[in-house]
């Protein structure tokens, strides 16, 4: 990087006594800190690009040390920091400490094992400044009414309580088009005398080997080639996504890979994972509030709410609806069907009012994700878009 003209190593501040100014000293000593300059501009070199290898790696521990490391000693340093710019003409030490760097630590936390290390990622982004919005509708929880019956969802959405209701495939939309369409092109080979009954048999055997199996994965797979079906996913995992984020809980990750998903040992096609600390902390100590019970079930259901939202009815969601029915057998006392009827209904009506409040931010989010962005860019823009009010 060129060092600008009006560089001065001898400011005047610094010689309060001398009656020449710095630019009349002798020249042999205007040479000595560049050494100085050269050196420590290659150790900050050197030692970013560690944290780059960190984040590559996608080892989060490494990278969030590296991050810590950096603010203690920009904090350390902030006594002499003023004589440090002048000398290097605007060049510090930590010249190489720009936002993007820090905001990459968050696609580093897919891999990592401690969902307390990737809160500590989100917690020291927010303490410098970068995650405004994290966790801005935590308390929005208890707003609104707690019994939601059909007619008052309605009231709230706009929407009948069976659109938002996830589908079994080929019940309903694009997945009912697709199959009328393969039963449609069966019939029509059988009836010209092609016979593809043997053909017929090996697909369902596959298919059926597929769902008992991988859950559907390879299904799954052929079914992301489809744009339509596609954006649906981006769309609900999106909506994931920004729910957890305005909740504040930090997210590990976005799949929308079935294989990956499949790997991660992740029930469904696509996954959002994310963490609620007291949610945690209460379940260790086996109890479970109603508040925290409240925000797991209004991210568990955001993604059918956000289907809702874009297209006027969910067709996903069915494995997030069995994870909150696994759940509520397990609270003490257990809920009953109405009650867990009652929670689904309020849950998705909370989710649903909360993206609609932020629609552009989750626009943001799906055009993001949609575009192949990594997780660190996607809640950037997130943050763009719920900064500028636009």
């Amino acid at each position: 990087m060129a060092v600008s003209s009006s560089f001065s190593p001898f400011p005047s501040l610094l010689y309060p006594s001398s009656t020449h100014s710095p630019l009349s000293l002798p020249l042999k000593f205007l040479p000595s800190s560049k050494p100085l300059l050269l050196r420590s501009r290659i150790k900050a070199l050197q030692r970013w690009r560690e944290y780059e290898d960190a984040v590559r790696d996608k080892d989060l521990a490494r990278a969030l040390r590296f991050l810590q490391s950096t603010q203690s000693s920009s904090i350390d340093s902030s006594s002499d920091s003023n004589s440090k710019m002048n000398l290097n003409s605007g060049f510090s030490t930590w010249d190489w400490d720009r936002p993007e760097r820090d905001w990459e630590i968050l696609d580093t936390c897919l891999n990592a094992d401690d969902m307390r290390l990737v809160g500590s990622a989100y917690g020291f982004l927010q303490d410098r400044g970068f995650l405004s919005n994290f966790g801005k509708c935590r308390d929005i929880v208890i707003e609104g009414p707690r019994e939601v019956t059909p007619k008052v969802l309605k009231e709230y959405t706009g929407l009948e309580a069976i659109k938002l209701a996830p589908k079994k495939w080929g019940m309903s939309g694009a997945s009912q088009l697709a199959l009328i369409a393969f039963l449609g092109g069966a019939s029509f080979l059988v009836s010209q005398g092609i016979e593809i009954r043997p053909n017929l048999a090996a697909i369902l055997a596959l298919a059926t080997a597929d769902a008992i199996f991988l859950g559907g994965t390879c299904l799954a797979q052929i079914s992301c080639f489809w744009p339509p079906y596609k954006r649906r996913i981006l769309i609900h995992e999106a909506g994931h996504l920004l729910t957890a984020y305005l909740m504040g809980c930090p997210i590990r990750g976005v799949i929308l890979d079935p294989f990956v998903a499949l790997q991660m040992g992740i029930q469904g096609q696509a996954g959002t994972q994310f963490w609620d600390e007291n949610m945690e902390s209460e379940l260790a100590e086996g109890r479970l509030s109603s508040t925290a019970f409240d925000r797991y079930c209004m991210v568990l259901f955001s993604g059918i709410a956000a289907e809702a939202l874009v297209y006027g009815e969910a067709e996903g969601g069915e494995n997030d609806e069995n994870l909150f029915r696994s759940l509520c057998v397990l609270l003490k006392p257990p809920l009953s069907v109405p009650e867990m009827a009652n929670r689904a209904r309020w849950s998705v009506m909370q989710s649903y009012n909360l993206l609609k409040w932020h629609k552009r931010a989750h626009t943001a989010a799906v055009k993001a994700l949609e575009a192949g962005h990594s997780l660190s860019v996607v809640i950037r823009r997130i943050e763009e878009s719920l900064s500028s009010g636009v």
